[in-house]
C-alpha cells in the first residue's frame, strides 16, 4: 500500500456547501392545505438557498403572510416572533371540532345562535390581556412530546392556561345566523382558534373556524407577499427581485448606533465595544442598562447587541 504525504501544496476538496447564501426576508402568501414546514421547503429548494427558517407557524387550513428569514436573516426570527399579527377569520356557530378548526371531527353540537348585539358586547372579553387555554391540537410541547402528536393518539392533553395580548378583537361581518367574520389584532403566542372556540363558549354555544387569513405580521403584508407559484416561476432570480427584503426589516422598532469599522470589526469577532464614544456619535434616547440596538456600520448592519456596564456587546453577529 502506497501513502500519499500531505503538503500544504496538496489540494484538500472543501465539503461542498448546500444551497447558495441568500439573505433576507421574504413574505410569502402561504396556500391552503399545506404545513408551514412544507411552503418552507420549497421556498427554500425554489432559491437553492443555504439556509432558511419561518417566522410564525400557520396552521395547514391558513393563509396568508408567513414571512421567510433566509441566510443571516435567520438570526432575526426571535425578533419578529415579538412583532403583531393581523388575522381575518370567518368561523361556524353551532358545532365545535377536535381541532378547534374545519380539520378536526365534530365533538359537539349546538342549536343556539348568538345575533349581532350579543356578540359585540362579548368581544371586549377577549380584548386585552387575555387569559388562553392553547387547543390541544397545537405545536405546544408536553412531557417532550407536542400536544397534537398525544391528541391523535387519543392520549390525554392538559394545557395550563396562559397570558396572551389581544390588541382588536373585531366583528366584520355576519352572513347569516350560522356565520361571523372577525378581524384579530394579537400578539406572540395568541391561538386564533381558541378565541372562536371560547367566544362561543361565552355566547352559550359552541364555534369552529372554517377559514383563516393572516393579514399581516409586522411589516409584512398579504397584499405585498409572494406566492409559491410566482416563486417558483422566478426561480433564482428571486433573490435578486424587489420580493427580498433587507435582514434588518423585523428590526425597525430598535435604535441604531453607528459604530467605526474597527468597532465593527471587534463586534464581528464577538467583543464588546465601550458605549460612551458609540452614544455620543447618536441622537439615539433611551440607550439604557440592558437595552437592545442594532449597531450599523454605514448601511450595513453589524449586530444586534446589549448594553451593558458601559459596553455595547454583540448579541447577533449579522454583517454576511
Amino acid at each position: 500500500m502506497t501513502w500519499q504525504k500531505i503538503t500544504l501544496e496538496t489540494p484538500i476538496l472543501a465539503r461542498r456547501r448546500r444551497g447558495r447564501p441568500v439573505h433576507g426576508w421574504l413574505a410569502v402568501d402561504k396556500p391552503s392545505g399545506l404545513t408551514s414546514t412544507q411552503v418552507l421547503s420549497r421556498v427554500k429548494r425554489a432559491l437553492d438557498a443555504e439556509k432558511a427558517g419561518h417566522g410564525g407557524t400557520l396552521d395547514p387550513i391558513a393563509t396568508g403572510v408567513l414571512p421567510v428569514a433566509l441566510g443571516a436573516a435567520t438570526k432575526t426570527v426571535s425578533y419578529a416572533m415579538n412583532l403583531l399579527k393581523t388575522y381575518e377569520f370567518e368561523l361556524i356557530w353551532g358545532t365545535a371540532t377536535e381541532t378547534d378548526d374545519s380539520e378536526g371531527h365534530i365533538i359537539e353540537t349546538s342549536l343556539a345562535r348568538p345575533d349581532k348585539e350579543r356578540i359585540l358586547s362579548a368581544l371586549p372579553a377577549l380584548t386585552g390581556d387575555v387569559e388562553q387555554v392553547p387547543p390541544k391540537y397545537s405545536a405546544i410541547k408536553v412531557g417532550g412530546q407536542r400536544a397534537y402528536s398525544r391528541a391523535r393518539r387519543n392520549q390525554i392533553v392538559e394545557l395550563e392556561p396562559r397570558h396572551v395580548q389581544v390588541k382588536r378583537f373585531e366583528l366584520i361581518d355576519s352572513a347569516d345566523a350560522d356565520h361571523s367574520t372577525f378581524r384579530v389584532v394579537c400578539g406572540k403566542g395568541t391561538y386564533v382558534r381558541a378565541l372562536a372556540r371560547d367566544l362561543g363558549k361565552m355566547l352559550g354555544t359552541c364555534a369552529h373556524i372554517c377559514r383563516l387569513r393572516r393579514t399581516q405580521y409586522g411589516p409584512f403584508f398579504a397584499e405585498r407577499s409572494i406566492s409559491l407559484d410566482k416563486l417558483e416561476v422566478l426561480g433564482h432570480s428571486a433573490a435578486d427581485s424587489e420580493h427580498l427584503l433587507p435582514v434588518s426589516t423585523v428590526l425597525d422598532d430598535i435604535p441604531a448606533l453607528a459604530v467605526t469599522e474597527q468597532e465593527a470589526r471587534r463586534m464581528c469577532h464577538g467583543q464588546p465595544i465601550a458605549l460612551l464614544p458609540v452614544a455620543q456619535r447618536t441622537s439615539a434616547t433611551g440607550l439604557l442598562q440592558g437595552a437592545t440596538v442594532k449597531a450599523l456600520c454605514g448601511n450595513n448592519l453589524i449586530a444586534v447587541a446589549k448594553i451593558g456596564g458601559g459596553l455595547l456587546h454583540p448579541v447577533k453577529v449579522l454583517n454576511h
